[in-house]
């Protein structure tokens, strides 16, 4: 049960992701928020993210808020499980979302979550919300599939550029263009 409570978590957060991204960081009539001030900040800027200290802090506090109910409605352990589920998945989002902007894919998932991030970033911010899975993206239909992302020039990542050309490194080419 406590096993089953921390995957409800974990699917709870990916809707938190989704909804959080979406609405609080690109809906007009939700802002001003403190999401969205270092969310615009984040897609301004390319390589910005939110200090750490601010990040712990709202994972604690929203601990804090969430321990009692999820214990009083599921009990103990999947209570604990499922925050354990909740706010674990919450790390792997911060640390996967800041290796797409870091570090090149090496895996099918890591290149396919950077082409789909990316286009959200570059192409078109009303789709692909999703930043660990697109399964949001398609129940809420804001998913579109993408092949090639273009990537302007302020915001290429240096994991994308060969240093001696300049231009997007050929591992790359099929999938990412500059300018």
């Amino acid at each position: 049960m406590t096993l089953l409570a921390a995957l409800l978590g974990v699917l709870t957060w990916t809707l938190l992701e989704y909804v959080i991204h979406r609405f609080l960081g690109h809906e007009p009539k939700l802002r001003p928020n403190p999401f969205a001030t270092e969310h615009v900040r984040h897609h301004s800027e390319g390589d910005y993210f939110a200090p750490t200290w601010k990040k712990l802090l709202v994972a604690v506090f929203f601990t804090a808020l969430l321990a009692w109910p999820a214990m009083a409605v599921a009990g103990v352990g999947p209570g604990l499980g499922y925050l354990a589920g909740l706010m674990g998945f919450y790390g792997v989002y911060e640390v996967l979302h800041r290796r797409e902007h870091t570090h090149a894919g090496v895996t099918a998932y890591g290149r396919w979550a950077r082409r789909h991030h990316f286009a959200h970033h570059y192409s078109d911010a009303r789709f692909n919300h999703g930043v660990t899975t697109p399964l949001w993206d398609l129940v809420f239909r804001t998913y579109r599939p993408v092949k090639t992302v273009r990537v302007p020039a302020k915001f290429v990542m240096p994991w994308l550029k060969d240093p001696a050309t300049g231009q997007v490194r050929p591992e790359f080419a099929s999938t990412f263009t500059t300018g």
